[in-house]
Formats: C-alpha cells, structure tokens, sequence
C-alpha cells in the first residue's frame, strides 16, 4: 500500500471521530478492508431510485440493495437490505422502502451483485483489555451467535498463525469440497486474517472489525459482502509493571545470608516455619533472626531490629505485619539488602484500602532500590542449594523444573508431590501479588538459566498480555511451558479475584495465547505434574505414530481408544515385526498394535519386544503397559502361596520375590539405554503401586528416566502433549 493510501484511510477514520461517529459506514468500512487486501464483494453507491437501477443494470442481475450510512449499524433488522432483485421493478421498489425506512439517516444506497454460495464464515477483531487486538475466525451467518464456533489469535499474525486458526473450527469441514462446491480458497481466508491483524495494529482508534458474512461462492471464491468498523474513543493506558533485570532473578534463589524479619517461637505461625523450614532442609548459609522484642528463639540470638544483625544479608524474608513494612524498607536499605521475600498478606489482595498500600510500598521500594517478591507470598525454594523458604517442609530433589504459582497453596502441593514422585526442580517460588516482580519477569529469568530446563505455571490472571505472550512465545522455543490457568469460568474467575486481584481476560483469548505461543496448556493441576515428569525425563516424540506393548488385551484397546481421541496414530505393524514376533510369542498373541504379549512370565519377551518396538521405523514413542510391578503384584501371589501350599518354602519365595524386583530394576536400565539409543520416548504404566513407587525414576549416568504412570490416560495425554509441542517447535 501506498504512503499516500494509508494517509487517506487514517484521515477518513480521523474524520469520523472528529464527527463524533462511532463507526465507518459499510461502504467506508470495506474501502478501508479493501486497501489491505481483503477480498470485498463489488460494490457502487446510489444517491437515489433512478440511480440505483441504472447501477444495477450497470451491474447485473441479479442484485442487493442496501442502505448506506453512519447510523444504519443494524441494517436486516431495520428492512433495509434487499436480496435477489432480478430486474428494474423489484429495484426501484427496494429502493424507495430502503429511503421510506432511513429517511434523514440515509446517506445512498449501496448496490452490489448477488453472491451465490451456500458457505458462510465470519472473521473479525477485538480488542483484549489485556492482550490486545484479537482476530476472529469463525462459521458465519445466522450460526455465529448460536454455534459461536470461533478461533482466535492475538495480533500480529504469521501465515502460519492464520492456517491454524483457519483448521481450529469445529466445522472446518467445509473448508474443503462441499456439496458439489469447490473447497475455499485457504490463501484468500489467510490473506483476510493476515490483513486484519494488520489494521488493528496499524489503526489504534479501532475497536472491533465485523465482516459477517465471509461468503463462499461455488468455485471457492471468498467474499465479505457485509462489513462494519467500530471506532473507540482514546483507550487509557494500562499500567505495566517495570521489568526486572533477569540477573536480579536469579539472585534472589541464590542468598548467602538471610535475614527472617518477624521471628517467632510460636509453632505453626509463618514466622516460625518459615526459618525451621530453612534450617531442616539444610541451608548451608547464615540464618539471622530478627523480632522488635529480641531474646532467643530456638536457641538462636534474635536482633531487635535488622541494623543489630553483624553480618551482611542477601535476602530480607518478612512476616511482620502490612502497617509496618513500608517503616521497615529505609532500614533494609542501609543495610545494604537488596532483595526482600514479603509473605505477609493485607495488600492489593484485600481491596480498594489495601492496594493503596501496595502502591505506596512499590513506589518506597523503587526510590530504595529494593525488589520485592510478593507480598502475599508462600516462598521460595531451590532444591540446587538445599534452600527450602516455604510454609511447608517439603524438600524435592535438584531438578530443571523451575515452578511459579500464583497460589502458594498450589505451588507447595506441586513440590509435595515432586518429592514423592522423583521430579527434580530448579526451583519454585509463589510470585503472590506480582507487586514488583511478575510472571513474565520469571519468564526472562529462567529463560537465562542453563539449569531450568522446563517451566510449570499456576497462572489465575496476567498483567502485562502483551509482554506475557512475547515472553512466553520467545521461552518457548527454547523451553517448554506447562500451564495451569485458574479463574477461568464467572465462579473461578470470582476466587482468582479475590484471592490476587488477578484481571480477566476472556478464557478463549488465553487459549489463544497458549496456542500461538507454544505453551502447553493443561486443565487439571494432575497433568500439570505429569508433563512436569515427562518433559524432564524424556526425549520428544518426532510423530504422532504410538507403538503399545500390554500384558492385557483389554488394556491395550482401551489405551488405542484414548491415543485416537487425543490425535495419535495407532499404527499398523510391519510385515517383519510380525514374523519376528510369531517366533518368539504364543500363537494365539494379538498379532497387531497393541502387541499383547498374553500374560508370558519370560521377562526376556518384553524387554526384545521393546527394543523391535522402538527400533522400528513406524514408531515414534511407545506406551508399555503393565511390567513395572508385577514385583509387587508377585508378592502378593507369593503370600497367597505361602499359607495355601507349604510345599513352597520362604526360601524359594523370596529367592523369586529378590529375582523380580532385580529384574525391575534391570528393566528400568533397559528403558534408559534404549531411549539414549533410539531417541524415542518411552510412557510406563504401572501394574500395580505402593507407597515406594514413583513416577520418575532416575537412572545414574544417562540423559533420560523412566517414566511411569499409574493410569493409561495420564500416559496418553502426556506423549499427545509433548507431541504437540514437538509439532509447536518445528512449525
């Protein structure tokens, strides 16, 4: 487009606000999509009857008459658009009803040819409060309100970007051919997203762009035959929040000394926890206490105040109470604190009082030069120095799963359940309020950090849309992102609120983000962790093609059902695998994939069996069902036979009860060696868990752990999440 075209759209969209218009005509509406390449149907303006029937002859029948002006936004419901007119009579009748109904709201009548088609499609913008201008694609006409099947990116878009939104419809379907019609013309839909991404960034002062319908002719040819632009007023500014150096992140997980600033001795209260929890997971630096009354806790000299402590401090870990630390900030200054971990709660949190808190206490921070994690905070943690800062005693082994949750309730359970199931993490703080530091400054700083090797998110709102999806789609394709988001339905949305203020953005916009961005969004906290698990510990499926291995028929098919439902391919068996399966496997054995290996009691079967499975070229991951164990369901059946056969002794028992779990453990090996060796990811099922079974289990030496899973579906939505994101990564 031409510098002197774009200067002319921006002056007649300028002139409609001077006007005090809230929108542009159609006709303007369409010159405006036009001049970026929409594909708009033809069309002339009439100023009266006789004009409109010599343009319609002009044109051809047969035609549509409308009328045209700034006003006339809801056109149908008025009788004021007119379709099929086949000769002179019927346009000229049109013509004086559409002037009869407009009167001085008339500025001509548009008259365009008829579009034949029986495909209608919608596409528009938005405007997020939070992210931004938004396009929309979606099944048009009279189903867009009632189907509301949509597909929406946030600005700007790729091509690829378009492609997507264009197949994520419900009735993409009609996309191709169509009852006896041509399939659509894919370039022209792409082309018409591509542009409105384009406008609603280049031209502010818009504020929602219709074009309903999008109407397909029979050879495929798109056309938008209506279109309406909405114009805003001046939009306030939303505050954002300033960025954190990624260096001060990092940082803060790594104190040499740390002051806890609100000691005390009751058991129970935050600030005992938080310093015995420090203590027993084995902190191997300087820990002071700090409460106005001084004393001892714990046997431990308390200082009356922060100027008492002798040594210097890194990290200011705070429980007193929210009327008192903005007093405290000068004091942490001279005493040449930096970072500060604030958990005490009555700010932004509370209301309209505490947020004026919250403001005071950022604004003192900033002309301080200190940064606050929080307030309203659970801690942090980072298992690579033993430091554990949490309301809660867990202690995860050292991992590359960097953890941030905006409820610390949830953040806590995450680590909880990472130590029971062997996932390492980098480390794990509840980011609270975000008064100063928020997600998307976690995202820069683990974006940096060579140990984080996935990020796991509680997210309930976001501040800053814009830097958030530009973090996220940058880490991305570095990292993977698993994210859980909170606050999604009227309900959930209300506690998020309540609990961290956190803004509202339409839900189906968030996905959008997550989508274009790469980030793997999940809908339970339990598949949150499990990616956690499979990400960290295995390698990415190149496919979608799924080689199962079960003991049990059943199992198997149930586990083809759910691969299918979450677009994995259950492939079918090559020629050759077949006959080097029939040798070794019973006659009756399945003879397909799912390969059933029957129950056999040979170890040996599963572990060839699984190597054939992998080496194969038609396999991308396997699903393995049912080995790991069988030790357990063993000494079960052992016991049974010890007080119902004494013909076996407790000898021979538990010399076959020590053989099986050795075997297990030489099994996990297998998995290792052959995930190195073949570059495929292997999604264990256990037969049968106890307390002592885990999820990950690592394997010293190598680059991959085995991962088991307790059900068949936490194992399939996994590998149809990695793959997802492998697909994210190559697009």
């Amino acid at each position: 487009m031409t510098k002197e075209r774009t200067t002319q759209l921006h002056l007649m969209i300028d002139k409609a606000l001077k006007a005090g218009r809230r929108a542009l005509s159609e006709h303007e509406s369409k010159l405006l999509l036009a001049a970026y390449g929409v594909p708009v149907a033809p069309e002339k303006v009439a100023a009266d009857t006789a004009e409109a029937v010599h343009l319609a002859e002009q044109i051809g029948y047969p035609v549509v008459l409308k009328g045209l002006g700034a006003t006339l936004l809801h056109k149908t419901e008025r009788g004021l658009v007119h379709l099929n007119l086949s000769g002179k009579t019927a346009v000229a009748r049109a013509a004086r009803a559409i002037m009869r109904e407009a009167k001085d709201e008339l500025e001509g009548i548009l008259v365009q040819p008829q579009i034949k088609g029986k495909r209608e499609f919608v596409a528009g913008v938005s405007h997020d409060p939070i992210f931004g201008p938004t396009v929309m694609f979606g099944l048009g006409g009279i189903f867009t309100e009632a189907l509301a099947d949509i597909a929406l990116r946030i600005a700007p878009l790729t091509e690829r970007d378009a492609g997507q939104q264009i197949d994520e419809i419900k009735a993409a379907k009609l996309l191709g051919p169509f009852r006896g019609e041509k399939a659509v013309d894919r370039a022209a839909l792409k082309r018409t997203l591509m542009a409105l991404s384009t406008i609603a960034l280049e031209h502010p002062q818009i504020a929602e762009i219709d074009t309903n319908p999008l109407l397909v002719s029979p050879e495929g040819e798109v056309y938008a035959v209506d279109a309406l632009v909405v114009l805003a007023p001046e939009r306030p500014a939303r505050e954002t929040t300033p960025k954190v150096d990624p260096r001060r992140i990092r940082d803060l997980f790594y104190p040499k000394a740390i002051a806890f600033i609100g000691a005390s001795s009751r058991l129970g209260k935050w600030g005992h926890m938080l310093f015995s929890h420090t203590i027993n997971g084995g902190f191997p630096g300087e820990i002071y206490l700090v409460n106005a009354k001084g004393g001892t806790i714990a046997g431990r000299t308390v200082y009356a105040s922060i100027a008492e402590v002798p040594g210097k401090v890194d990290l200011a870990v705070v429980t007193i109470p929210a009327a008192q630390v903005l007093d405290l900030l000068p004091q942490l200054k001279r005493k040449g604190i930096h970072n500060v971990l604030l958990i005490s709660s009555g700010f932004g949190e509370t209301g309209a009082e505490g947020k004026k808190l919250q403001q005071a206490l950022v604004e003192k921070a900033r002309q301080e030069g200190l940064i606050i994690l929080g307030p309203n905070t659970m801690g942090i943690s980072n298992p690579h120095i033993n430091l554990c800062c949490t309301g809660s005693p867990v202690r995860p082994s050292a991992g590359g799963a960097a953890i941030v949750a905006q409820s610390g309730n949830m953040g806590v359970q995450m680590l909880g359940f990472a130590e029971e199931q062997g996932i390492g993490v980098r480390g794990f703080c509840g980011s609270g309020n975000e008064a100063m530091i928020t997600v998307e400054d976690f995202l820069d700083g683990f974006e940096i950090d060579d140990l984080t090797k996935i990020v796991l998110l509680y997210v309930e709102g976001v501040r800053d849309g814009r830097r958030f999806f530009e973090c996220a789609q940058r880490l991305s394709r570095k990292k993977p992102i698993v994210l859980l988001k909170g606050g999604q339905s009227d309900v959930g949305h209300r506690a998020a609120a309540s609990h961290t203020g956190a803004m509202r953005s339409d839900a189906r916009v968030f996905d959008a983000v997550c989508a274009q961005s790469g980030i793997v969004k999940v809908e339970q906290s339990m598949d949150l962790l499990d990616l956690a698990a499979a990400f960290s510990s295995l390698p990415l499926p190149k496919g979608n093609r799924v080689g199962i291995m079960t003991l049990g028929g059943g199992w198997g098919v149930i586990t083809a059902d759910l691969c299918a439902r979450h677009g994995l391919k259950v492939v079918e068996l090559a020629p050759e695998l077949i006959a080097s399966f029939d040798r070794i496997l019973p006659e009756y054995w399945s003879r397909a994939n799912p390969v059933d290996i029957v129950g056999e009691p040979d170890n040996s079967l599963m572990t060839t069996i699984m190597e054939e499975l992998l080496k194969w070229d038609g396999c991308d991951a396997l699903i393995n069902l049912g080995v790991l164990g069988r030790a357990l369901y063993f000494e079960g059946m052992a016991a049974a036979a010890q007080r119902a056969d004494p013909t076996y002794t407790k000898e021979f028992l538990d010399t076959a009860k020590a053989y099986m779990h050795t075997f297990e453990q030489e099994y996990l090996k297998l998995i290792a060696r052959l995930m190195e060796t073949y570059g495929k990811p292997v999604f264990g099922v256990s037969l049968q868990t106890d307390a002592k079974s885990q999820t990950v289990y690592n394997i010293e030496g190598s680059a991959y752990k085995p991962v088991f899973y307790q059900t068949p579906e936490r194992a399939v939505r996994a590998c149809a999440r990695m793959y997802e994101y492998g697909r994210f990564l190559n697009g």
